[in-house]
């Protein structure tokens, strides 16, 4: 298969993070609501970036609600946040393909900043768009790593592991895949939308690389200098 560039979501895809967001979330709300949230409940509230979820919960005092999740996030991240095995290889592989990479993520760039640094991810990529506060963004996001790369949508894969990144997906023109690989993870409903592949292993992605990827003639948009840019307004 010939591919050009390919594009990355974070929590649940690369990394194996969101226990470290929902202690952080929980840690950062009580003081200002009295209660203990569950992951269900933090994660239907996901969409917005960080801020613009804590906006909604705690509007008078976001701000000072938002210090206490980074801290938080950081602590704990060092504790238990890791990448999912064989994701650093499939990485290499990729950029022995002569393909450029970004990250898509509803992330706010601290937690992203904080989470690619950490987990040593930061070198693979070319540019990283993060989350905005009014909602999701990706179809933007991914429009702009477009742009910013100057390669036709369709020569473009985006991998991710839940339904709206199928979408995002489709809605710009790029080819959807689908993670399947973190607990969370609703593989019959992720193979229901029809991405072109949904990989219930990293080691099938590994092998999908292997069988599927064509190495990148030189051109426009081969990698180069990191490029890190947020969308309007974060």
């Amino acid at each position: 298969m010939r591919l050009d560039g390919m594009i990355f979501d974070l929590d649940g895809t690369l990394t194996d993070t969101f226990r470290v967001c929902f202690i952080a979330f929980r840690e950062a709300l009580q003081p200002f609501t009295g209660r203990s949230f569950t992951d269900e409940e933090i994660m239907a509230r996901f969409g917005p970036s960080e801020e613009g979820m804590l906006r909604r919960w705690v509007p008078d005092r976001w701000e000072e609600c938002l210090r206490l999740y980074l801290t938080a996030y950081e602590r704990e991240h060092r504790r238990i946040a890791r990448t999912f095995p064989g994701i650093e290889t499939a990485l290499g592989l990729l950029r022995e393909r002569g393909m450029p990479l970004a990250v898509v993520t509803g992330k706010g760039p601290p937690s992203a900043a904080i989470s690619l640094a950490q987990l040593g991810l930061a070198p693979y990529f070319d540019c990283i768009e993060t989350g905005s506060p009014e909602g999701g963004v990706k179809t933007r996001c991914i429009e702009r790593v477009l742009t910013r790369w100057g390669i036709a949508p369709g020569r473009v894969a985006y991998l991710g592991d839940v339904a709206s990144d199928i979408e995002a997906s489709r809605a710009v023109g790029v080819i959807p895949l689908a993670a399947a690989w973190e607990k969370r993870s609703n593989a019959t409903a992720l193979r229901a939308l029809e991405p072109l592949a949904v990989f219930d292993t990293v080691p099938q992605f590994i092998d999908w690389i292997h069988a599927t990827v064509e190495p990148r003639a030189a051109g426009p948009g081969r990698p180069g200098a990191a490029t890190s840019s947020n969308p309007d307004p974060i």
